[in-house]
């Protein structure tokens, strides 16, 4: 038996090193979020466009601190959302169904109908539609303010207009 240490490798691999900061990630907690608010104009803008960039606006998935479980969204005040445009024959053909809650009263509604007596409804109902189907969802969709014309009370909060 030989009492001689053993001889050290010739080939050694290098140990990779990974910086600290990498691989970390930032979740948003409750309180931590700043909402902005924004105005929207919806002259002329397509229904279904429009109403996917602000839903997009109101979950808060253009922030990179974006959180599923997290409400981080911006406050979003839409004017003139009576002269949304839509495309094709939508507006004939596009029907939204409704119930009274009283025995029969299930009803439809044209686009062209709700357009012109509640066009606030119609864009909401698309946004709505494109949120989260629970609690968080109804808590985005409390942000989303919606004028038929140019007057909104929000002059308080300064906000920024938007282009989408």
């Amino acid at each position: 038996m030989s009492t001689a240490a053993p001889a050290a490798p010739t080939h050694v691999k290098p140990i990779r090193r990974i910086a600290k900061s990498a691989g970390k990630t930032t979740l948003a907690k409750v309180g931590d979020v700043n909402a902005k608010w924004y105005v929207v104009d919806a002259t002329g803008r397509t229904l279904g466009r429009l109403a996917s960039a602000i839903a997009v606006r109101l979950m808060g998935k253009q922030k990179p601190i974006y959180t599923p479980n997290v409400d981080t969204g911006d406050y979003i005040v839409v004017i003139n959302t009576a002269k949304v445009k839509v495309t094709g024959r939508k507006l004939e053909q596009r029907e939204y169904d409704y119930y009274t809650y009283y025995p029969g009263g299930r009803g439809k509604a044209a686009l062209k109908d709700l357009l012109a007596r509640k066009p606030n409804t119609v864009l909401e109902m698309a946004i709505r539609r494109m949120l989260p189907k629970n609690r968080l969802g109804e808590q985005m969709l409390g942000k989303l303010k919606c004028y038929k014309d140019e007057q909104h009370p929000h002059a308080a909060q300064r906000p920024e207009k938007l282009e989408l």
